[in-house]
């Protein structure tokens, strides 16, 4: 076994290869970029070596850098992690050449698998099944349309080294495939670094479903059962599970068998993942297979009790698997969420900056589990993914699994930059969702201009109006307590108020009792019992008995409670206050449509206009990049351009004035 392995990746995979490795007495070496000399990995890791400056290109991509390290170090072998050079055989090449183990499969699975066009084609010799499309090499913008109008509408358009989402677009006519095309080329040579691209037919309201698959050196193959990947946003999966609601026991036996099949005709060693889409007659066809780990696998640890990070360790240093296909079982159900940097209000564009407050849940061994790589004033980074943690929870039944989800991401407090933990919170209550019925397309159909959670309902508002009340009581009395008061003169805060929840209004009056405080309200009364302090973020207690977790702040003169993926804001006050609310004049926000805002960081790459050019509603203006993607602004209307407010290369904040329109 090896005593020494350097993980070339960061942030939360690089923080959970390292847990798996001290478990196991491994001493572990970090990497890192300029941007990352503060990072959690680099903390946890036994040493650390800094490889570059902060864009991946010149740090975590560079593969002569990582070798050094390695030397530098002594560290026998390298986990890859997801991402960056994980599917890169040339890394993989050059480190057996080196003598340093790669802890993942063999350059001619990653060779033969890795490439998209090439695992198509293997697959098909391999009777796996297969997508209609066209597997090779697209030469040119024509012949991408050709193509796409030959097998007609909607396609698939693919990087053949893509991944995570990226070179990949859905074209539905002409058109969006001479767009897509480009697109995809630009991000694969700039993500991966080879811009080859293929097109394949687009499986309407596709299930997507991955098996899980690991082999030794020893000819031993395995598949740890299934997860279901379908919630999906712009290509990128948003919620997983295993296993999946939507498969039966047949079903999920021949799409096992199908992958360790195709695992076996390139002699697969390591943890590997095939993906299938599967169409609502539970048909399934191959659609690629990553030859790393994935970022869901927390999901398959938790419902078959293996590490698979360890099994790769074990693997990579020669141990044949200690279990067989009917030594698995299936334990269970998992969820996870991955918890981005993003505003899902404005569409979910990054979202990038200080982390202010980072509150994660707490963990429970095999119940509630966070695979994070920050902290509290870390800083979410332009330059890479905007994942900020994994939640992943387990519980018997996938009913009991979604109710403690729900309340772990009402406890998981963020503030400093936008996430899309609410977000979360209203899929895990969607009717879809919820009876399993969902496929790829429920984002998209559902929230198809982003999520406000200031705009979903709660399903119990008179719960918010007890906590509010309960909450400004609170508030009521701490202000007494620190004003400094007289003998003689003592304040009591008033008993009785009226919530104001959007255009309702409730009269509550409120008292002390032991452990909380009664409130009562609309004919009923309940208890809060809680012991909260006012400033903090969470709040956990009981009303009228039964458990409640959610989040409290003070904003302005108003509480801002989140609940559920419900963000509420209730102003509290005395009778004759409320009353003279109601007459306020509501202030207009300024009309900005003369400007087109930049509406995320990121970097401006392309300016498409000039001033004075009369352009079209849906053409294009400008490309921003962003955390390794490519966002194109589009006129909304027809337009004139006016002034150029900014300059490609320009690194912009959110809301900067980037065209200016006569």
């Amino acid at each position: 076994m090896f005593t020494k392995i350097l993980i070339a990746n960061r942030g939360e995979i690089a923080c959970r290869v390292i847990k798996t490795a001290r478990k196991m007495g491994i001493k572990t070496v970090a990497v890192y970029s300029d941007a990352d000399r503060d990072s959690r990995h680099v903390e946890l890791a036994d040493e650390a070596v800094h490889i570059g400056p902060a864009p991946s290109k010149e740090s975590y991509l560079q593969i002569d850098k990582i070798i050094a390290a390695c030397k530098q170090t002594g560290a026998q072998a390298v986990h890859p992690g997801y991402g960056f050079l994980s599917e890169n055989s040339d890394f993989c090449d050059r480190l057996e050449k080196e003598g340093i183990v790669f802890i993942g499969p063999k350059v001619h699975a990653i060779q033969a698998m890795g490439d998209k066009i090439a695992s198509k084609k293997l697959a098909m010799a391999a009777k796996v099944t297969t997508i209609p499309g066209y597997t090779d090499v697209i030469e040119s913008v024509e012949q991408a349309v050709s193509i796409a109008d030959g097998i007609g509408y909607p396609v698939m358009i693919k990087a053949s080294a893509g991944g995570g989402g990226k070179g990949l677009r859905v074209a539905h006519s002409s058109a969006e495939a001479r767009e897509g095309f480009v697109s995809c080329q630009n991000e694969a040579r700039n993500s991966f670094g080879d811009d080859r691209i293929f097109i394949e037919k687009f499986v309407e309201e596709p299930r997507h479903i991955e098996i899980q698959v690991l082999g030794d050196a020893h000819g031993n193959i395995v598949y740890l059962w299934e997860r279901e990947c379908s919630l999906q946003r712009r290509h990128q999966k948003v919620i997983e599970e295993a296993p999946s609601p939507f498969l039966d026991a047949a079903t999920r036996k021949a799409m096992g068998e199908q992958a360790v099949a195709l695992a076996r005709a390139v002699q697969y060693q390591s943890a590997g993942t095939v993906e299938f889409v599967v169409g609502k007659d539970r048909s399934f066809y191959f659609l690629e297979m990553n030859t790393r780990l994935q970022v869901e696998h927390p999901v398959t640890e938790l419902i078959t009790g293996l590490d698979l990070v360890e099994q790769m360790i074990r693997v990579a240093a020669g141990e044949a698997l200690s279990f067989t296909q009917d030594d698995i079982k299936l334990n269970g159900w998992a969820v996870e969420c991955r918890i981005n940097a993003e505003d899902a209000s404005r569409n979910f564009l990054p979202s990038t900056g200080r982390l202010v407050k980072y509150q994660p849940p707490a963990e429970v061994p095999g119940e509630v589990r966070v695979d994070t790589g920050v902290y509290e004033g870390g800083e979410i980074s332009m330059f890479y993914d905007p994942m900020i943690a994994k939640l992943i929870v387990h519980a018997p039944t996938r009913a009991e699994a979604i109710a403690r989800m729900r309340e772990a991401l009402n406890g998981f407090a963020i503030r400093g930059l936008s996430s899309n933990i609410a977000f979360h919170a209203a899929l895990l209550q969607n009717p879809g969702f919820v009876s399993g019925t969902f496929n790829t397309g429920l984002i998209a159909e559902v929230y198809p201009k982003g999520f406000n959670a200031a705009e979903l309902p709660h399903p119990d508002p008179q719960l918010l109006v007890a906590v509010g009340a309960a909450v400004h009581r609170q508030y009521l009395e701490r202000n007494a307590s620190i004003t400094g008061q007289l003998p003689g003169h003592h304040y009591a805060p008033e008993n009785d108020f009226v919530v104001m929840l959007g255009d309702a209004q409730y009269p509550v009056s409120v008292h002390n009792v032991t452990g909380g405080l009664q409130v009562t309200f609309a004919g009923k009364t309940v208890e809060v019992l809680s012991d909260w302090q006012f400033g903090q973020l969470v709040f956990t207690g009981t009303i009228a008995g039964t458990p409640i977790t959610l989040q409290v702040e003070r904003v302005g003169l108003r509480y801002r409670l989140s609940h559920w993926g419900t963000q509420a804001d209730l102003l509290v006050l005395g009778a004759s206050a409320a009353a003279l609310q109601a007459l306020m004049p509501h202030k207009t926000p300024p009309d900005m449509s003369r400007f087109l805002l930049s509406p995320m960081p990121g970097l401006l790459r392309e300016l498409a206009v000039v001033p004075g050019q009369v352009v079209k509603a849906g053409e294009k203006l400008a490309v921003i990049e962003a955390m390794k993607m490519e966002n194109i602004l589009k006129a909304e209307q027809d337009c004139v351009i006016g002034s150029l407010m900014a300059k490609p290369g320009e690194s912009l904040s959110v809301d900067q004035v980037i065209i200016e329109f006569k």
